[in-house]
């Protein structure tokens, strides 16, 4: 099971805001597979987006490639698209 299906499946209460789920049951540092959950891709485009210099808040700890949960979350928020609705505004 993916470890954000694992995250929602544990929450309590179903309401919990998904920023809350994701610090309450996401490590600060997600390992390539974690990042790969979450983003909805593979290990492999994790490493090549790494490796680009594509992917915000990679950490190198000797072979072991980790990311830093709230700076990719940031980038995310950053780089989406707003909604139509929030284009009429």
């Amino acid at each position: 099971m993916p470890l954000l299906e694992r995250a929602i499946h544990k929450s309590s209460s179903r309401r919990a805001s998904l920023d809350d789920l994701l610090e309450k049951h996401f490590p600060y540092l997600l390992t390539a597979d974690d990042t790969a959950d979450l983003l909805r891709t593979t290990r492999k485009a994790i490493y090549s987006m790494a490796h680009r210099g594509e992917l915000p808040g990679v950490t190198r700890i000797g072979r072991r490639m980790l990311i830093r949960r709230d700076d990719l979350l940031r980038w995310l928020d950053e780089s989406r698209a707003p909604s139509p609705k929030e284009q009429r505004r």
